[in-house]
């Protein structure tokens, strides 16, 4: 039996530094603090996933260093199963540098490394455990042709396809064969405006956003929207069907990963049979409790705060 949840994406290790502005080119500033965390958009929401209470697997590659090795130890500590995993001891692993404001905002540079070298080839040695997940969770932090393969390969099965566009491309076009074999695109705001040229900021733009996604071929596209919450359009029986779900309020340490904590989530919930509506609940509920705490790992929740903070909303 396959697992709940197959992720399909990237692993690093955050290097944080807490600052009190972004510098000015040529200009030395002096931060609060620096500290390291394990993260990558694939490795943030596999644990999300298995946190949140689902099955997980996960295929992805580091390098041969001791990043690496601690990314490694940290997915199997969380209960994410890493037999699919794969190790390039030729290259370093991937690093994510993020600068964390006053207020909770980051800014974030990543280097792939291991992470540009994850290979269609690696998906179709990985076919028949994705082929056997209830769902596929994929991100662009690797190269846009083996996610393309893993949704392809992932359809040849009975996985649900989701894909996180992040970071959307530079040239704001996903491949039409990779939108085919997508179940739910999941954009945050910014995203959604890379690929559609229209920003979000109020209901009315933000139901055309999601439109012109639904429109390039997914079958469902989900905005999360910060403060706003999150809203699905998707095609139902009874024509176009809308759901939004308020934002859960939190005060704001640091919103690295909040995006990953609701992906991860939102798949784990899907995977077990939850309803869409419910689903996207859980996914908020960790978005919000992802920006209470700071760092990656450490700030994504686990399925009795889950439960706890969807419980206090009547």
């Amino acid at each position: 039996m396959g697992p709940d949840v197959m992720v399909v994406g990237s692993l690093s290790m955050d290097l944080v530094l807490r600052v009190p502005r972004v510098p000015k080119v040529g200009e030395t500033l002096a931060g609060y603090s620096f500290e390291t965390f394990v993260g990558g958009k694939g490795n943030n929401q596999a644990m999300s996933a298995a946190r949140a209470g689902a099955k997980v697997a996960m295929l992805g590659k580091v390098g041969g260093d001791a990043y690496g090795e601690v990314v490694l130890d940290t997915l199997k500590q969380n209960g994410v199963d890493c037999n699919y995993m794969l190790v390039d001891k030729t290259i370093g692993t991937g690093i994510a540098n993020i600068w964390v404001g006053p207020q909770g905002d980051n800014t974030i540079i990543i280097v792939a490394n291991s992470n540009g070298r994850l290979s269609p080839q690696d998906v179709d040695a990985a076919s028949e455990v994705i082929m056997s997940a209830k769902t596929l969770l994929l991100q662009l932090e690797v190269p846009v042709e083996t996610i393309t393969r893993a949704a392809a390969v992932a359809k040849r099965g009975n996985a649900q396809v989701i894909l996180n566009p992040a970071p959307a491309p530079p040239t704001g076009v996903l491949p039409p064969e990779l939108l085919k074999n997508v179940d739910i695109l999941a954009p945050n705001e910014t995203e959604a405006e890379l690929l559609t040229g229209i920003k979000p900021h109020d209901d009315k733009s933000t139901e055309a956003c999601a439109l012109k996604l639904l429109s390039l071929g997914p079958k469902a596209v989900l905005i999360t929207l910060g403060e706003r919450g999150a809203i699905m359009l998707r095609q139902g029986a009874g024509g176009l069907e809308k759901i939004h779900v308020p934002a859960y309020k939190v005060k704001v340490e640091d919103s690295t990963a909040a995006g990953d904590a609701f992906c991860g989530a939102l798949a784990s919930q899907l995977a077990r049979g939850a309803n869409m509506e419910l689903a996207i609940k859980y996914g908020c509920a960790a978005g919000a409790l992802a920006c209470t705490r700071a760092g990656a790992e450490p700030s994504l929740p686990r399925a009795a705060d889950l439960d706890s903070l969807i419980a206090s909303r009547v």
